[in-house]
């Protein structure tokens, strides 16, 4: 039998894949493996690839993913503690930020658009020669460039994770939305031809990616703004 807290996690997994087909992230990701690898891409792509380039881009990937995780996990925290701190109860930080994540929403799918969520910071890649630290470094870059796509998806499981009274089930959520977002990396790097030939026939439909996600955390905004995130997860446990 599922639990609430089981789909919770399965909610936040599936808010870091979507993250990772957005528009933002899914087109940069052949420049971010030649870069946290430091081999050309056509080395990485060859059908005669070595298996120590195959395990050079996994571990790279790894490190990769542990930077932006740890970002993450950090965030959760802090404003787990934050919301704590301020004695703020439950239903008001269902209710604000309920909100928050439908305006995310309605942005990303275009009918409300605001300079705030419209501007990222972007990553400027410059050559790495740190090795498997410089691939870490990479990935906490990556977590603090908030790009417009993947912000909202992110700021609403920050949000999300907020309104929980267990410091660990915070950690969790975010710990799964990482893997969300870093599980396509990592299988992408054991197989690179066949992720490129999948990311060749996904193009045609990248651009139904923001209404996906936008619908996603309308959807979400709506179920916390309500209060019934609980009862719902309850019975789709059942």
């Amino acid at each position: 039998m599922v639990s609430g807290s089981e789909v919770s996690v399965l909610v936040a997994f599936s808010a870091g894949v979507l993250s990772f087909l957005s528009p933002c992230i899914l087109p940069l990701f052949p420049s971010y493996i030649a870069y946290i690898t430091g081999r050309s891409f056509d080395d990485i792509k060859s059908s005669r690839r070595s298996s120590d380039i195959t395990r050079l881009t996994v571990i790279n990937s790894l490190f990769f993913i542990l930077g932006f995780s740890i970002v993450f996990i950090l965030m959760g925290v802090a404003l787990s503690y934050f919301g704590s701190f301020l004695g703020i109860k439950r239903i008001w930080l269902e209710r604000i930020g309920g909100v928050v994540i439908i305006l995310f929403g309605l942005d990303i799918i275009g009918i409300l658009k605001t300079r705030f969520l419209s501007h990222g910071k972007g990553i400027v890649l410059k050559r790495k020669n740190f090795g498997y630290l410089g691939s870490l470094l990479v990935g906490v870059a990556f977590a603090f460039g908030w790009t417009p796509c993947v912000g909202p998806i992110l700021a609403s499981i920050l949000i999300y994770a907020s309104t929980l009274e267990s410091l660990s089930k915070a950690v969790t959520l975010l710990l799964a939305y990482s893997m969300g977002l870093g599980l396509p990396f990592l299988i992408a790097g054991f197989a690179i031809n066949k992720f490129l030939f999948l990311f060749a026939k996904f193009k045609n439909f990248m651009r139904f990616a923001p209404l996906v996600s936008g619908a996603f955390l309308i959807v979400m905004g709506i179920i916390l703004f309500s209060g019934q995130f609980s009862r719902i997860t309850g019975l789709l446990t059942r």
